[in-house]
């Protein structure tokens, strides 16, 4: 029975070699603080971007996503068990890593076309907005109220005097 006597003062030692692991705590509260201020940023980036304009044309599609179009139609025909969709995008990859210049060549005339014909329709949505915020500045500044600050200050004035009569009754 004496032998419980002396594990007392070890049991003490070592909550005292736990309380570090209370600091380490601390550290972890840190990285969840940085983490949430991570996520904070993101949703003031987001805020600040907007919502999206359905209208606004569709960035073109580079050469190799123009070439894994038609890759995608004869990989599915060659392999017709494989549905991975990520399968599909490492063999294409591989392939347009092993093909040369020349045949290339094809798919980045087409990319290229896919450019220009987004380049005049961007412009022309430009264009638009342009005109519609020239009519949006138009009706804001109709719309601004006129303040006339003169009539309030002659009447501020007569309700002073009547004060000053009350004061000398007593």
């Amino acid at each position: 029975m004496k032998v419980s006597k002396g594990k007392g003062p070890v049991r003490k030692e070592k909550k005292e070699v736990l309380k570090p692991v209370v600091e380490d705590r601390k550290v972890g509260k840190r990285k969840a603080a940085i983490e949430a201020d991570k996520s904070r940023r993101k949703l003031a980036k987001n805020a600040k971007l907007g919502k999206k304009d359905p209208n606004k044309p569709k960035r073109p599609a580079s050469a190799f996503f123009v070439f894994l179009e038609e890759f995608r139609t004869i990989y599915k025909q060659e392999h017709p068990n494989v549905k991975a969709v990520s399968a599909v995008g490492k063999a294409g990859g591989e392939k347009w890593k092993s093909m040369s210049h020349a045949e290339k060549a094809p798919y980045e005339a087409k990319a290229a076309k896919r450019k220009s014909e987004y380049e005049k329709l961007m412009k022309a949505y430009n264009n638009k907005e342009e005109d519609t915020d020239d009519e949006e500045e138009e009706v804001a500044e109709k719309s601004k109220p006129i303040v006339k600050d003169d009539e309030e200050e002659e009447s501020g004035e007569e309700d002073d005097e009547e004060e000053d009569d009350d004061d000398d009754e007593d």
